[in-house]
């Protein structure tokens, strides 16, 4: 969204390919968006409010804060039922989560950095719209991301600068108990293959004043912590790195055909170097890839995920006068993908903050392409954040029957966004 848009007016249209808006409502946004429907039929969505504590929660009053509850029965009118504000729905940072047979809706305490690991739990199934609050413990140790096992019975927290990761048994949500914990990891999102014996971990590796090192996507065997076994081990299976590393995020496992594959994405920059905050166009941008997990031992790269601004050729110092350019935690970056479903999704979205909501087609995972797009700016004054632009920080979440997605932007909310033409047809359910 280059300066000149801005300047002239043409901003204010946003940009779309193949997408039109079905609804918006909010003024804030984070970094999670949630699709349920309950035992009654009812369809809610489901979202954090203030992507950073303190900073946020100011600027967040006037429109609500906590956890924000939608009844999406229609679309095209969503309408807020209930801010949670307990304390980790009221600071989840990146680790809200649901679980879709359970009907729990999931986070820990956390901020930019790490927060005591107070775990909320709440049940959603009986009516999603009003949720209920079972258990508000401290038993994340620390929280900043997390992770759910395929059968909703543990709960992982990573404390990311907390260097912790610990396994919470919620069998009985209403008694969470701490089952495994260890120490010394920088760890970020934390997803599970379908057996859940593998995790899938967005490993920070060691940060330090030169940059960061040794991470990537790490596979552990967790069958021990999910088997309940006495003095649970955990085992490194591999570690996988890249040449664009960045902050991993989350890799969200998928497969083809019956092939596995992760979807790796990781957000902004090298935040942790000297040169990663002071210039911006040498800085390695992640963005997003495709990685073959079939022998979880040699995990190996098929593809890249990536746009034109994400490339070095075009990171020049006209981009960056572009407006929300400024900080090496906004910019044209990437931060969270996600697929509609694991067994063959064909599609898949990501939040690439400046650019928007981007939608690619994943059939072939050796050469996915970009099909969609929907990118809607805030323009200078519309907002308590003085600096114009997208960010689009949230994973998004996918109503396939209405070919629809989910997401939601820190300056401007929550969005409903209809594929159109050929780009529909990929999220058939």
């Amino acid at each position: 969204m280059p300066k000149a848009d801005y300047q002239s007016g043409r901003a204010a249209r946003g940009y779309t390919c193949n997408t039109r808006m079905v609804s918006h409502i909010g003024k804030s946004g984070g970094f999670k968006t949630l699709r349920y429907r309950d035992e009654a039929g009812n369809t809610c969505a489901y979202y954090d409010s203030s992507p950073i504590m303190p900073r946020d929660v100011l600027g967040d009053t006037l429109a609500g804060v906590g956890v924000v509850a939608l009844d999406m029965n229609d679309p095209a009118h969503p309408r807020r039922t209930a801010s949670l504000v307990t304390p980790a729905m009221l600071a989840p940072h990146e680790s809200l989560l649901l679980h879709q047979r359970r009907g729990l809706l999931i986070a820990v305490m956390g901020t930019l950095a790490t927060a005591p690991g107070i775990v909320d739990i709440y049940d959603i199934s009986e009516n999603c719209r009003r949720p209920r609050l079972l258990s508000s413990t401290p038993s994340g140790l620390f929280g900043h991301e997390s992770g759910l096992s395929p059968d909703g019975r543990t709960f992982w927290s990573a404390g990311a600068a907390g260097l912790t990761l610990v396994a919470v048994d919620i069998a009985n949500p209403r008694s969470p108990r701490i089952v495994y914990s260890k120490g010394g990891v920088v760890y970020h999102g934390l997803r599970f293959s379908a057996d859940g014996r593998r995790m899938y971990v967005a490993n920070i590796g060691s940060p330090s004043s030169t940059g960061v090192s040794d991470g990537g996507l790490r596979i552990l065997d967790v069958s021990e912590v999910h088997a309940r076994r006495d003095d649970p081990q955990v085992r490194v299976l591999s570690d996988l790195t890249w040449p664009e590393l960045a902050i991993p995020q989350v890799a969200e496992p998928f497969t083809v055909d019956g092939h596995q594959y992760v979807l790796e994405v990781d957000e902004f920059v090298d935040l942790f170097s000297f040169d990663g905050l002071t210039n911006l166009s040498e800085s390695p941008v992640g963005a997003a890839r495709i990685i073959d997990v079939d022998d979880p031992r040699r995990p190996r790269i098929v593809s890249d995920i990536r746009l034109e601004v994400h490339q070095p050729a075009y990171r020049t110092d006209d981009l960056f006068r572009d407006p929300g350019t400024v900080s090496p935690g906004q910019g044209y970056a990437a931060h969270y993908c996600s697929v509609p479903r694991r067994k063959n999704p064909r599609i898949a979205a990501c939040s690439m903050i400046l650019s928007g909501l981007r939608v690619f087609d994943i059939r072939d995972p050796e050469h996915p392409r970009e099909v969609a797009y929907f990118n809607k700016p805030s323009l200078p004054g519309t907002t308590l954040i003085p600096e114009p632009g997208s960010y689009a920080m949230s994973a998004p979440a996918w109503d396939p029957r209405r070919r629809s997605i989910w997401y939601t932007d820190v300056h401007t909310g929550f969005y409903a966004v209809r594929l159109t033409n050929g780009a529909a047809r990929l999220l058939a359910p």
